[in-house]
Protein backbone atom coordinates (compact mmCIF):
# COMPACT_ATOMS: atom_id res chain seq x y z
CA UNK A 1 0.00 0.00 0.00
CA UNK A 2 1.40 3.64 -0.62
CA UNK A 3 0.51 6.24 1.57
CA UNK A 4 -1.92 7.37 -0.66
CA UNK A 5 -4.04 4.33 -0.13
CA UNK A 6 -3.41 4.66 3.67
CA UNK A 7 -5.73 7.38 3.31
CA UNK A 8 -8.48 5.51 1.83
CA UNK A 9 -8.70 2.84 3.91
CA UNK A 10 -11.91 2.75 5.67
CA UNK A 11 -12.35 2.00 9.61
CA UNK A 12 -13.26 -1.72 9.56
CA UNK A 13 -10.05 -2.27 7.37
CA UNK A 14 -8.06 -0.60 10.05
CA UNK A 15 -9.48 -2.42 12.94
CA UNK A 16 -9.21 -5.87 11.21
CA UNK A 17 -5.67 -4.89 9.83
CA UNK A 18 -5.04 -3.89 13.90
CA UNK A 19 -6.86 -7.14 14.83
CA UNK A 20 -4.91 -9.27 12.49
CA UNK A 21 -2.14 -7.57 10.51
CA UNK A 22 -1.60 -6.16 7.23
CA UNK A 23 -2.72 -8.53 3.96
CA UNK A 24 0.23 -10.82 2.89
CA UNK A 25 -2.17 -10.94 -0.70
CA UNK A 26 -4.52 -8.96 -2.01
CA UNK A 27 -6.76 -9.69 -5.07
CA UNK A 28 -8.60 -6.70 -6.60
CA UNK A 29 -11.54 -6.36 -8.97
CA UNK A 30 -9.09 -4.24 -11.34
CA UNK A 31 -7.10 -7.69 -11.54
CA UNK A 32 -9.83 -10.06 -11.12
CA UNK A 33 -11.40 -7.68 -14.54
CA UNK A 34 -7.96 -8.01 -16.53
CA UNK A 35 -7.89 -11.60 -15.65
CA UNK A 36 -11.26 -12.66 -16.92
CA UNK A 37 -12.81 -13.70 -13.83
CA UNK A 38 -15.46 -10.58 -14.01
CA UNK A 39 -16.71 -9.53 -16.71
CA UNK A 40 -16.93 -5.51 -17.27
CA UNK A 41 -20.24 -4.86 -18.02
CA UNK A 42 -20.03 -1.28 -17.46
CA UNK A 43 -20.21 -0.17 -21.32
CA UNK A 44 -23.60 -0.68 -21.71
CA UNK A 45 -24.59 -0.48 -17.80
CA UNK A 46 -25.94 3.18 -18.22
CA UNK A 47 -28.45 1.85 -21.31
CA UNK A 48 -30.45 0.06 -18.41
CA UNK A 49 -30.49 3.11 -15.60
CA UNK A 50 -27.03 2.03 -14.03
CA UNK A 51 -24.95 4.94 -12.75
CA UNK A 52 -21.70 3.03 -11.50
CA UNK A 53 -19.25 0.44 -12.83
CA UNK A 54 -20.69 -2.90 -13.42
CA UNK A 55 -19.26 -6.30 -13.76
CA UNK A 56 -20.61 -9.98 -13.68
CA UNK A 57 -19.06 -13.12 -12.68
CA UNK A 58 -17.21 -14.95 -15.34
CA UNK A 59 -20.10 -18.03 -14.40
CA UNK A 60 -22.74 -15.42 -14.73
CA UNK A 61 -21.44 -14.63 -18.19
CA UNK A 62 -21.13 -18.31 -19.17
CA UNK A 63 -24.95 -18.33 -18.25
CA UNK A 64 -25.52 -15.40 -20.90
CA UNK A 65 -23.31 -16.56 -23.69
CA UNK A 66 -25.04 -18.06 -26.56
CA UNK A 67 -23.74 -19.80 -29.58
CA UNK A 68 -24.70 -21.84 -32.39
CA UNK A 69 -23.10 -25.27 -30.89
CA UNK A 70 -25.84 -24.30 -28.39
CA UNK A 71 -28.07 -23.67 -30.83
CA UNK A 72 -26.90 -26.67 -33.18
CA UNK A 73 -27.98 -29.29 -29.81
CA UNK A 74 -31.35 -28.07 -29.43
CA UNK A 75 -34.12 -29.81 -31.18
CA UNK A 76 -35.64 -26.27 -31.98
CA UNK A 77 -34.48 -23.13 -33.01
CA UNK A 78 -35.22 -20.71 -30.00
CA UNK A 79 -34.33 -17.62 -31.51
CA UNK A 80 -32.05 -17.25 -28.64
CA UNK A 81 -28.27 -14.79 -29.02
CA UNK A 82 -26.07 -13.58 -26.63
CA UNK A 83 -26.71 -9.94 -26.79
CA UNK A 84 -30.86 -11.14 -26.77
CA UNK A 85 -29.82 -12.79 -23.38
CA UNK A 86 -27.78 -9.92 -21.62
CA UNK A 87 -30.62 -7.89 -22.42
CA UNK A 88 -33.07 -9.55 -20.56
CA UNK A 89 -30.67 -9.28 -17.73
CA UNK A 90 -29.65 -6.25 -17.68
CA UNK A 91 -33.17 -5.29 -18.10
CA UNK A 92 -34.54 -7.41 -15.08
CA UNK A 93 -31.39 -6.29 -12.93
CA UNK A 94 -32.16 -2.50 -13.52
CA UNK A 95 -35.78 -3.40 -12.56
CA UNK A 96 -34.92 -5.20 -9.95
CA UNK A 97 -32.34 -2.65 -8.43
CA UNK A 98 -35.47 0.53 -8.91
CA UNK A 99 -37.92 -1.93 -6.85
CA UNK A 100 -35.10 -2.10 -4.38
CA UNK A 101 -34.19 1.37 -3.62
CA UNK A 102 -38.08 2.39 -3.80
CA UNK A 103 -39.08 -0.07 -0.76
CA UNK A 104 -36.32 -1.01 1.68
CA UNK A 105 -33.07 -0.12 -0.02
CA UNK A 106 -30.10 -2.82 0.13
CA UNK A 107 -27.21 -3.93 -0.84
CA UNK A 108 -27.83 -7.02 -2.45
CA UNK A 109 -31.28 -7.89 -5.12
CA UNK A 110 -32.55 -10.96 -6.60
CA UNK A 111 -32.79 -11.22 -10.31
CA UNK A 112 -34.67 -13.67 -11.54
CA UNK A 113 -34.76 -14.34 -15.28
CA UNK A 114 -36.62 -16.52 -17.54
CA UNK A 115 -34.29 -18.27 -19.61
CA UNK A 116 -33.18 -21.40 -21.84
CA UNK A 117 -30.85 -22.96 -20.31
CA UNK A 118 -27.62 -23.62 -22.57
CA UNK A 119 -27.01 -27.19 -21.53
CA UNK A 120 -29.19 -30.13 -22.13
CA UNK A 121 -32.15 -29.99 -24.98
CA UNK A 122 -34.69 -27.98 -23.18
CA UNK A 123 -36.33 -25.45 -25.34
CA UNK A 124 -38.29 -24.00 -22.37
CA UNK A 125 -37.25 -20.98 -20.55
CA UNK A 126 -36.77 -21.96 -16.75
CA UNK A 127 -36.21 -19.34 -14.23
CA UNK A 128 -32.56 -18.66 -13.41
CA UNK A 129 -31.43 -16.56 -10.48
CA UNK A 130 -28.73 -13.59 -10.19
CA UNK A 131 -27.47 -11.62 -7.31
CA UNK A 132 -26.58 -8.24 -7.86
CA UNK A 133 -24.44 -6.50 -4.95
CA UNK A 134 -23.16 -2.97 -4.67
CA UNK A 135 -20.29 -3.36 -2.45
CA UNK A 136 -16.74 -0.98 -2.52
CA UNK A 137 -14.64 -0.97 -5.32
CA UNK A 138 -10.63 -1.06 -5.08
CA UNK A 139 -10.35 2.34 -3.87
CA UNK A 140 -14.02 2.58 -1.92
CA UNK A 141 -16.06 3.53 -4.54
CA UNK A 142 -19.38 2.06 -5.30
CA UNK A 143 -19.44 -0.97 -7.82
CA UNK A 144 -21.95 -3.66 -9.02
CA UNK A 145 -21.31 -6.98 -9.63
CA UNK A 146 -23.62 -9.48 -10.93
CA UNK A 147 -23.39 -13.03 -9.84
CA UNK A 148 -25.00 -16.37 -9.35
CA UNK A 149 -26.17 -17.61 -5.89
CA UNK A 150 -23.16 -18.72 -3.60
CA UNK A 151 -20.71 -16.76 -5.33
CA UNK A 152 -19.10 -13.99 -3.75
Amino acid sequence: MSKKDDKVVSLDQKRMEAFWGKPISVYTRAQALEDGTLCDLTPIAPRYGFKIPMACTSAVWHTIEWNEAIEARKPDSTGQSTEGRLHDVMSMAGMAAQAAARNEPTHIVEVKVLMVPTAGSVVAPLEETFILVVSGGDNGEPVLTLMLPGED
